[in-house]
């Protein structure tokens, strides 16, 4: 039987980790709820080196909504569930995620539920996947939970698009500057300062702190390469701390043109989730359960889990909202009147649907600052240092002309 290392919070908020010995993941999850554990992260313990997989092993959002589309037209056109299985896995072109819908089949076939076959392979299918798909089930509507589960795959597919897009322009300007600069100095500027001492002379101040730079630079290259990579890989283990992950993810949240964009992101993903998870029939606890453990911030993970707790004493959801700090007034006052007419759902997505609009001008609006920012960076690290060598060519010009 695998063993599965799992992560949870008790109902004080305290991190508990161990590892169960359970036929899959569901199971170790299931027992860890009825522990009255939260925040629930489950992983099959590592069996050391295998050799890496090549050839569409990887299973990707648009994947999961093409799977998504068909088995809700399959299904409203009335195909029994076993045969929607056998046709899309039939056709399947990627083997990782052919084998995880032949094995849903099977289980099906066995006696499961869709959704329990589907828990089964929590890397393909996350908990608000197998949750939607479980109030379907039980709400008789699995073709219309399945539409709007891939429509909302597809706007989450978007959000995401949208940030990564935002990144890639300035992070090419930024390698190139630094590739470029690293050139510089290495090959082209050991060359000028070759040149200048055997012309003899006193240099200008800007040519001597240019070519000292080449020199440290030259002489602690791999140095210089070495302490990055062990910086990255610190913050990075740091960030897979308890305590560093909350401080990074608090610190992102508070960062002057980033910050308020992360937290747009975060409105925008807690209301389209919760809101699609209502409108499909699932309990709001669940749902905030779900919504906590994707959130992707530490800190908007906590809020939710303290709004959580608050509904479960007996508050609105709209108090604790207000107290966290985390989401803006005009999102509160919206969830209030949502829970005072009764449609909490709808108004959810109205939320989200606005603050997509934010985030896409948000992006726009960062994406149009930074370029022209990074061009007047690149421009003066490199015209500076172009300049900088150039200057005793100038004076020793100007002496022979004088």
């Amino acid at each position: 039987m695998p063993k599965f290392v799992w992560e949870a919070k008790t109902r004080t908020g305290a991190v508990q980790k161990g590892i169960t010995d359970a036929p899959d993941a569901a199971s170790v999850e299931a027992q860890l709820k009825k522990a009255g554990m939260q925040g629930i992260t489950v992983k099959e313990e590592s069996k050391g080196f295998k050799l890496p997989s090549f050839g569409g092993g990887k299973i990707d959002t648009k994947d999961l909504v093409i799977f998504t589309r068909q088995f809700a037209t399959m299904i409203d056109s009335g195909l029994p569930l076993v045969q929607c299985l056998d046709i899309l896995s039939s056709q399947q072109e990627k083997p990782a995620f052919k084998e995880i819908l032949l094995k849903v089949k099977e289980s099906v076939e066995s006696g499961s539920t869709f959704a329990d076959a589907l828990g089964k392979h929590p890397k393909a299918f996350d908990a608000l996947y197998v949750n939607l798909v479980a109030a379907g089930e039980i709400g008789g509507i699995l073709d219309t939970i399945l539409n709007r589960l891939a429509a909302y795959i597809e706007k989450a597919m978007k959000l995401k698009k949208q940030i990564k897009g935002a990144m890639v322009y300035p992070t090419t300007i930024m390698s190139i500057a630094v590739i470029v600069v690293g050139v510089i100095l290495v090959f082209v500027i050991p060359t000028f300062a070759k040149m200048f001492a055997e012309f003899g002379g006193e240099l200008p101040a800007p040519t001597k702190f240019v070519i000292a730079l080449s020199n440290f630079l030259t002489k602690y290259i791999i140095v210089i390469i070495a302490l990055f990579f062990i910086i990255s890989a610190a913050i990075k283990k740091y960030y897979a701390t308890p305590t560093g992950r909350k401080q990074i993810d608090r610190l992102a949240l508070k960062l002057p043109i980033a910050g308020p964009l992360i937290r747009k992101v975060s409105v925008a993903k807690f209301t389209r989730t919760l809101g699609t998870m209502i409108s499909s029939g699932v309990p709001i606890m669940d749902g905030l359960e779900i919504v906590a453990k994707t959130a992707g911030n530490v800190i908007v993970e906590e809020a939710i889990y303290g709004v959580r707790q608050a509904i479960s004493e007996g508050k609105t959801m709209a108090e604790p909202l207000q107290e966290c700090g985390i989401f803006p007034p005009m999102v509160v006052q919206m969830i209030a009147v949502g829970e005072a007419t009764g449609a909490m759902d709808a108004m959810l997505n109205k939320i989200a649907d606005f603050y997509d609009d934010e985030v896409d001008d948000a992006v726009s609006a960062m994406t149009a600052m930074m370029e022209p920012l990074l061009m007047v960076f690149l421009g003066t690290v490199v015209g500076g240092l172009v300049v900088a060598m150039y200057l005793p060519i100038f004076k020793m010009a100007s002496a022979v002309g004088g």
